[in-house]
């Protein structure tokens, strides 16, 4: 089991802005060294020839890949304007 202070809990816990009560940090001391120890565990395990992953099955990405395209004229767009004037969308005024 990892080496997780009581300090260490009450030095989390104020940086978190937690109250524990003495019981809570006594759990946490407990269950964070195991937390840790579990991980000290992996960290022994030979990942060398492992492909590093984001995901643990293979999934792709079903978007349309992202590519520039020609976007739209300023005339275009004004065709489908409702209301256009001297080159710019004509709207009602909203600011009195």
């Amino acid at each position: 089991m990892a080496d997780i202070t009581l300090d260490d809990v009450e030095y989390v816990a104020d940086l978190a802005r937690l109250e524990l009560s003495s019981d809570e940090k006594g759990q946490l001391v407990e269950q964070l060294g195991r937390i840790l120890g579990y991980i000290e565990k992996l960290n022994e395990l030979d990942t060398t020839d492992v492909e590093p992953t984001s995901h643990v099955l293979p999934i792709h990405n079903v978007m349309r890949a992202d590519e520039a395209r020609d976007g739209m004229s300023r005339d275009e767009a004004l065709e489908m304007a409702p209301a256009s004037h001297d080159g710019y969308f004509e709207a009602p005024r909203v600011v009195e």
